[in-house]
Parts: C-alpha cells; sequence; structure tokens
C-alpha cells in the first residue's frame, strides 16, 4: 500500500494550493480518507474527513476556506486550501480508513508553508 502526497510549497498568505494524495495496493472506494497536519513543534491535527459515501467535514479552523474531494476512479483525494493563513503552515498528511474493516495507513507528508 501506498499513499503518495503532493502539492505542498511556499505561498503567501490569502493565496491558494491544492494537495493530492494518490493511493495504490487498496480498494480506494471503500475507505474513508482524512487529512491531517502538523504544525512545527505542534501535535498533528484533524483538519478535513470525506466518507466512501462522499460526505465531508471539517475542523472550525479550516471551514469554508478549505475543501476536500474525492475521485475514486483516479484513486486521489485533493484538499483545496484557499485563504491560507500563516497558521496553516505545516506537514500536511492523508489517512485512510477502511469503512468497515477499520484498517488505515498513513501518508509520508507533505510541507506547505505560508509565509510573506
Amino acid at each position: 500500500v501506498q499513499l503518495q502526497a503532493s502539492g505542498g510549497g511556499l505561498v503567501q498568505p490569502g493565496g491558494s494550493l491544492r494537495l493530492s494524495c494518490v493511493a495504490s495496493g487498496i480498494q480506494f472506494s471503500m475507505y474513508n480518507i482524512l487529512w491531517y497536519r502538523q504544525p512545527p513543534g505542534q501535535q498533528r491535527e484533524f483538519v478535513a474527513h470525506i466518507t466512501s459515501g462522499g460526505s465531508t467535514d471539517y475542523a472550525n479552523s479550516v471551514k469554508g476556506r478549505f475543501a476536500i474531494s474525492r475521485d475514486n476512479a483516479e484513486n486521489t483525494v485533493y484538499l483545496q486550501m484557499s485563504s491560507l493563513k500563516t497558521d496553516d503552515t505545516a506537514v500536511y498528511y492523508c489517512n485512510v480508513i477502511h469503512h468497515i474493516e477499520g484498517t488505515q495507513y498513513w501518508g509520508q507528508g507533505t510541507l506547505v508553508t505560508v509565509s510573506s
């Protein structure tokens, strides 16, 4: 099983980025998918979640600015991030959890730096 996250980089406050996480080795459509982030020197925290059925929810800190989506045909989950703030600086990780069995896997993380 591999989860390959990409799309991170340096962006100015107010800017946008789209993260991607491509999965291989799993039946992607059977998994709930989450994005987490770990700011420098802090604990990993929940960002967004999309179920196998397509329902979504978000951390209050990103609600209205971030959007999670999935493309089951491409085994890919996206995190569209807009109106970025310096507090959004973190390593972002994707996490998949089988919606019945609970088996889960983590991606390697992609760094997002929001700075002027």
